[in-house]
């Protein structure tokens, strides 16, 4: 069982930077590939990006390649993404998800393989 929180949402103007995290509990995070999702209000909820076991692999949907960066501390048990260069079409909920990765390799894309998810956190960006 992996309970996860995400933090650093907020309200940033067209062209600003935030800086979500999400700790999980347990001890087992480095056996779990992250992912990072978004809800838009109406939208269905799309990927956004994810990180393997180790960190060295890393997918960002098209939107968000070149502005967004994940990463991870396994030591602190915890996922990063970093929001640059923000638009109006990035406000959204935020939610980090946990995908049981028993072989390392690369992260997945698919919702539906994750099996533990956070309760989003808000971004909201306006002019």
């Amino acid at each position: 069982q992996v309970q996860l929180v995400e933090s650093g949402g907020g309200l940033v103007q067209i062209g600003g930077s935030l800086r979500l995290s999400c700790a999980a509990s347990g001890r087992t995070f480095s056996m779990y590939a992250m992912g990072w999702f978004r809800q838009a209000p109406g939208k269905e909820r799309e990927f956004v990006a994810a990180i393997s076991r180790s960190g060295g692999i890393t997918y960002y949907a098209n939107s968000v390649k070149g502005r967004f960066t994940v990463s991870r501390d396994n030591a602190k048990n915890t996922v990063y993404l970093q929001m640059n260069n923000l638009k109006p079409e990035d406000t959204a909920v935020y939610y980090c998800a946990a995908d049981w990765a028993v072989v390392p390799g690369p992260p997945r894309q698919d919702q539906n393989e994750y099996d533990y998810w956070g309760q989003g956190t808000q971004v909201t960006v306006s002019s």
